[in-house]
């Protein structure tokens, strides 16, 4: 059975949250955000590294908070009434992560034609490409797209992963 034009055009159709870090514009897959909460307290670590900012509690769960500007090596940016903690969850290698992304701000949910979205440039962005998983463009701007499982190496994933054990446990 042959589809109609308007479902074989929305089978190529992806949604993201789209989240603006300084004056860029950056995306994540719809599928992989649980909840966009408002800034909170959260609970420091010791000796971890710039970028893990913390821990917070979701519905009973630790979960560490990555400031997406420090790993990013962007300045760090004191939180104000639009910064956004986006919890996401995604499989990196085997192992299935949840994380908190703290973000300047959010702006909206966007469908994007797959077949529009183009590989990262090897070189005029200012971010490393290997963690891109496309460029799309939205109302005449580009939206850089997060390959969320190679944002953060296998050690980042290590002590994400521990930190999250360690503060459950205790």
């Amino acid at each position: 059975m042959a589809q109609s034009p308007t479902a074989a055009s929305h089978s190529h159709d992806a949604q993201f949250v789209t989240l603006g870090i300084d004056r860029e514009v950056f995306a994540v897959p719809v599928d992989a955000v649980l909840e966009i909460l408002d800034m909170r307290p959260m609970f420091r670590i010791p000796e971890a590294p710039g970028y893990l900012a913390g821990l917070i509690d979701v519905r009973g769960r630790g979960v560490p908070v990555i400031d997406l500007r420090l790993k990013l090596g962007l300045p760090a940016q004191a939180a104000n009434e639009m910064t956004r903690i986006l919890v996401l969850e995604f499989t990196v290698g085997e192992q299935n992560l949840v994380l908190g992304l703290i973000a300047d701000r959010v702006i909206e949910v966007i469908t994007l034609d797959r077949r529009e979205i183009q590989p990262a440039p090897a070189i005029g962005l200012q971010w490393r490409s290997d963690y891109i998983a496309g460029v799309g463009r939205r109302n005449d701007n580009f939206v850089i797209i997060f390959e969320l499982a190679r944002l953060f190496s296998s050690s980042d994933v290590a002590l994400i992963s521990a930190t999250a054990k360690t503060k459950t446990a205790a």
